[in-house]
């Protein structure tokens, strides 16, 4: 799906979509070091959770995680509830992503 290095720049970071899992996966060199769960219904994309292995937090693996995660969201024409407290953080930051979400639950996630 993406690429892209971490933010030491060591390395390439790779995120795929598992539909099959319901989740997006962070990989690097082949290891899958975080992922995003998520539920679809209605067109409507929820992500409850957001994991990165402990080695690779604070270097940019969970932030490229869930911008990719969003930037096939908007590709595939679906809305998003960022029920998980990283992605929701990362919406407000990015609010280039916020009409993303319903504008009926937007307040909930103060966007």
């Amino acid at each position: 799906m993406t690429q892209g290095p971490l933010a030491d720049g060591e390395a390439e970071l790779a995120v795929v979509h598992d539909e099959a899992r319901r989740r997006y996966e962070a990989c690097l060199h082949c290891e899958l070091i975080g992922h995003a769960a998520y539920a679809l219904s209605a067109g409507v994309l929820t992500i409850g959770h957001t994991e990165v292995d402990r080695r690779y937090e604070g270097r940019g693996a969970g932030a490229a995680l869930i911008k990719a995660a969003l930037e096939d969201v908007r590709a595939r024409g679906l809305q998003v509830l960022p029920l998980c407290s990283f992605e929701a953080a990362y919406v407000r930051r990015h609010r280039d992503y916020a009409d993303l979400v319903p504008r009926e639950r937007r307040a909930q996630f103060r966007l």
